[in-house]
């Protein structure tokens, strides 16, 4: 069974999402597009953007370039009208949320300076032990300090989240000024030949003209060669106003946006790039270190648009998945030897670890926001999941290795012993049947095909809406997404 990692992006466009492959399945006509098959649809797509909380002169331009693209174009007999003007939306998605991922910048003499910039309550300190875990996690040795001399919390708040990390931390006191520890610190990171240095800002409730003026006084003295701006997501297009007014004070490189797990609605990742022309390079949600990813214009783009996002699933899974586990399970499914209990175990655990089903749904293509949500509010999938762990694991190592002993008798005990009932365990040791079936079939020539077939039976009730046998929405049948084309011009 794969692994995937879960995606927190899923609530920031859920609205948008559902608002927007509702409205592009509805474009219908002949061989061309033009103004009368696309007039409702382009209404729509502006008030979903809207209702996003996109900037105004955003959608204004977002729509005035869909139309122009749109107007008079041939469509390809291999698509339908509404699959045409679908990979236009998506294309200028991509250039409006900055076309590709825009990398750090690190290629300077040791160490990298990366100054940290943004309001109080955006998640600054917390970003700054993320990148610093990001940046580990690529072999870089870092040090972080922390200038927030109006705040002694917010640093000892970093010193804990260094510690636990393994990431050199450089002390400073409030009675200290924050030219003069930022100075040290790099002076520090100089002679310990680390690789970064990340240095903390102050925060302000708002802008305001003393900190833009710290802030400058500590870029001037650092010179720092990524000035990152930190920014909630979920304060929508006032995310890309606070960004652009920082951005007239110092020379950005890029934004990270924060709590994309909450309830925003994507207007912040669509406005920050065009009202200050600045990448966004990193999305962050909840308070684990580990929730840090790069940002991907191509991807989201086709998340937004109910695409999925299956790269990103391939890389999530490649980062955490237990290599030597894999191999060996792997190698006991081509000797003929079956997968057991256990087996589904080590399953489980991993994907639980990871957060669970909900984020293998999530990039799948075709699953709707609406199908999320509904399984979302009460973690069915996730829930159905640890309820089966605890029965495994009231099962004795005979049970799990082998599953044809357990009778009446061992049910009644699995089932006290797991606090379920032995309905329940009937449907672990048939769910069971059906992922070794699957296993037998990956582990065989052309396995992969009939272990998709074999998903249909993986699911208590059959699959997710969505994920039978179209798994594109409507509008989007026979066309390949967007980014494993091989023409990559319109």
């Amino acid at each position: 069974m794969p692994h995937f990692a879960v995606c927190d992006e899923a609530d920031m466009f859920e609205n948008l999402t559902e608002r927007l492959t509702q409205s592009l399945r509805t474009v219908a006509g002949g061989g061309r597009l033009n103004e009368d098959n696309i007039k409702d649809t382009l209404r729509e797509v502006r008030m979903a953007l809207l209702e996003a909380d996109v900037a105004l002169p955003v959608v204004k331009d977002f729509v005035d370039k869909v139309r122009s693209e749109a107007l008079g174009q041939e469509i390809l007999k291999s698509l339908a009208p509404g699959q045409a003007f679908v990979k236009i939306v998506h294309d200028e998605l991509v250039q409006i949320m900055g076309e590709a991922n825009a990398s750090l910048n690190l290629s300077t003499t040791p160490p990298a300076v990366i100054l940290m910039a943004g309001l109080q309550g955006a998640g600054k300190t917390t970003t700054v032990a993320k990148l610093a875990r990001h940046l580990k996690d690529q072999k870089k040795s870092v040090l972080v300090t922390s200038v927030d001399v109006y705040r002694p919390a917010a640093i000892l708040q970093l010193e804990t989240l260094a510690r636990d990390l393994g990431i050199l931390f450089y002390p400073s006191t409030s009675d200290q000024k924050p030219v003069d520890i930022a100075r040290a610190a790099v002076h520090e990171g100089r002679i310990k030949a680390v690789d970064v240095v990340i240095i903390d800002t102050a925060g302000r409730l708002h802008v305001d003209e003393a900190m833009m003026q710290e802030i400058q006084a500590l870029h001037a003295a650092i010179n720092p060669v990524e000035t990152l701006f930190v920014v909630d997501a979920m304060t929508g297009q006032d995310a890309a106003n606070t960004a652009r007014a920082f951005n007239a004070a110092l020379p950005l490189t890029g934004v990270i946006l924060t709590k994309v797990d909450g309830d925003a609605r994507g207007g912040a990742a669509l406005s920050v790039r065009a009202l200050t022309g600045k990448p966004i390079k990193f999305l962050g949600s909840g308070e684990k270190t580990d929730a840090l990813e790069l940002f991907h214009p191509e991807r989201m783009a086709s998340r937004i648009l109910g695409m999925g996002d299956v790269l990103t699933l391939v890389e999530q899974a490649e980062r955490a998945l237990d290599k030597d586990k894999a191999e060996k399970l792997a190698k006991k499914l081509k000797k003929g030897k079956g997968f057991d209990l256990q087996d589904m175990l080590d399953q489980f655990s991993q994907l639980d670890a990871m957060g669970g089903m909900m984020g293998m749904m999530d990039k799948l293509p075709g699953v709707s926001p609406a199908m999320l949500n509904q399984l979302g509010q009460n973690q069915a999938p996730d829930r159905m999941m640890k309820q089966m762990r605890a029965i495994i694991l009231s099962m004795t190592p005979t049970e799990r290795h082998r599953p044809d002993v357990i009778n009446g008798s061992r049910k009644r005990r699995i089932a006290m012993g797991s606090g379920t009932q032995i309905q329940d365990v009937n449907r672990v040791l048939k769910q069971h049947a059906q992922m070794e079936k699957m296993m037998k079939k990956m582990a065989s020539p052309g396995g992969m095909m009939k272990m998709m077939r074999g998903l249909k039976g993986a699911f208590p009730g059959g699959m997710p809406p969505g994920m039978g046998g179209g798994a594109m929405p409507p509008a989007f049948k026979g066309m390949t997404p967007p980014g494993l084309r091989s023409d990559k011009g319109k």
